[in-house]
């Protein structure tokens, strides 16, 4: 009884953990305005020219454009940075 009790709890949380990984990856498309706001916002700041934010470029935004994002709904801090594979 205790083996089958294990197993059974073993599954529920492995489930668990899938359901909930599989919560975090999804995504919401962005918007029109979304993505024009942060084009503007990437062409303003993105000094370097590799077409996204890195800490410093993000860290340079001003009040103005944070709110300007805020307002349409992304993070204020630029868009997050992509993983990359390894």
């Amino acid at each position: 009884m205790k083996k089958f009790t294990i197993i059974a709890l073993g599954l529920l949380t492995a489930t668990a953990l899938t359901v909930s990984a599989a919560e975090k990856k999804e995504k919401k498309p962005l918007t029109d305005d979304q993505k024009k706001v942060l084009k503007e916002i990437t062409d303003k700041y993105d000094l370097n020219k590799d077409g996204k934010l890195d800490k410093e470029e993000s860290a340079k935004i001003s009040d103005d454009d944070k709110k300007k994002m805020k307002d349409a709904g992304l993070p204020a801090g630029g868009a997050p940075a992509k993983k990359k594979d390894k």
